[in-house]
């Protein structure tokens, strides 16, 4: 069971910029670890650039970088000044396409590199591909005029180790002025409107990163762990503030129902698990949206 939530966090934390609306976010991550002085922190940021080239065809180039910090206090049976630093950087390039008045499709290629970047240089290793094909249904109501968006899809990914197509499934409804709902992955949320400028949320979601080990990180009893992954479910509440009808800024905070950081081997079977224990986590930063 570990191992599928594993590779689903993976290819849904990759996803998570085709199935929203999301042009552009700048974000920052941290969350202790509870009973321990390790602590994570993330910052991340993603641009998405939509070309027409005719009638409502789009290509949408994109790029996407991280810079992962992690501070490791517990004792373990390895040099755990190894696992301070990761980043990772994407560029993928989508086609959108109008099928008819309701459906439109989208598809995307892509490639991202992750890693500790210890030999500072680019290694094989450290590549690893994306891909994924989707069907976007949205419907207007003629008669509250609220929105209603249905995505269907398949996401593949070498991140996890296993390269296969995972299916995607994201609803999204606008049920009156006030409320909203989806559901799926990466997240499943209620939205309830304040006014123009102020909105609540409560939410599940997944986050999660897959970085390579550029040179093999060997334990005391012999096993070598190749990568690292780290697997966050977490809830909470939400807020965002719209400085106009595309920019806002967003706060969330919560806490985690599953917190999985681990070494994996060069086939990406678990070696070492580093402190389970659930914690407090916060995440803030800006939106440019649709």
């Amino acid at each position: 069971m570990s191992k599928f939530i594993f590779i689903c966090v993976m290819v849904t934390a990759l996803s998570v910029e085709s199935q929203t609306t999301n042009l552009a976010r700048l974000e920052y991550t941290h969350f202790p670890q509870s009973s321990s002085d390790n602590s994570f922190r993330r910052w991340r940021g993603f641009i998405n650039i939509p070309l027409k080239i005719w009638n409502e065809d789009y290509l949408v180039p994109g790029f996407g970088y991280r810079n992962i910090e992690f501070e490791f206090e517990d004792p373990a049976p390895f040099d755990t000044d190894r696992l301070t630093s990761f980043q990772s950087v994407r560029t993928s390039l989508g086609y959108v396409t109008k099928l008819n008045e309701t459906w439109r499709l989208g598809v995307e290629a892509g490639l991202q590199i992750a890693s500790d970047f210890q030999n500072d240089k680019i290694e094989r290793d450290d590549l690893l591909l994306i891909g994924s094909i989707f069907f976007i249904k949205t419907k207007d109501s003629s008669i509250t005029q609220k929105k209603t968006r249905l995505i269907l899809g398949l996401r593949y990914s070498t991140a996890a180790g296993r390269p296969f197509p995972l299916p995607v499934v994201n609803f999204n409804k606008e049920v009156n002025d006030k409320w909203a709902y989806t559901l799926g992955a990466p997240k499943t949320a209620i939205k309830y409107t304040i006014n123009k400028k102020n909105t609540l949320q409560a939410f599940i979601t997944l986050d999660g990163f897959f970085a390579n080990l550029q040179n093999d990180l060997q334990l005391d009893d012999g096993q070598v762990a190749d990568s690292m992954s780290m697997t966050i479910f977490w809830g909470g509440v939400g807020y965002e503030y719209y400085f106009t009808k595309n920019l806002l800024f967003f706060a969330y905070a919560g806490h985690t129902f599953i917190n999985d950081i681990r070494l994996r081997d060069e086939n990406t079977e678990d070696i070492y698990t580093i402190n389970q224990v659930n914690t407090a986590y916060v995440r803030g930063g800006f939106k440019f949206k649709l």
